[in-house]
């Protein structure tokens, strides 16, 4: 659930910069930074990403990440964009706007 969580939200930001392409963008972050970052042991990460490609639910392949149905990743991360205060565009809203 955290792992999906940070990708979602990894691809939802890249996606407001205009740094994705469809349901794919570049991902750099090694196995290990993914586990420092989420307290998670490299083994726990590798395990983790296995059970998201096997669910077909990401696809991670030459520093490429795609996500064929964010929806059900989002489903199984929990999560919820709107507190990233994103628009359709990618703006940053105001708490009058939401």
């Amino acid at each position: 659930e955290r792992m999906a969580h940070l990708l979602c939200e990894l691809f939802i930001r890249l996606e407001a910069a205009g740094c994705t392409s469809d349901s794919s963008c570049e991902f750099p972050l090694t196995q290990t930074e993914l586990g420092e970052t989420l307290g998670m042991s490299t083994v726990h990460v590798n395990r983790t990403l296995q059970e998201l490609r096997a669910s077909n639910l990401i696809v991670l392949k030459d520093r490429t990440l795609t996500i064929p149905n964010l929806q059900a990743l989002q489903d199984v991360a929990l999560f919820n964009p709107n507190y990233l205060h994103l628009d359709r565009e990618g703006r940053h809203l105001d708490a009058n706007e939401e």
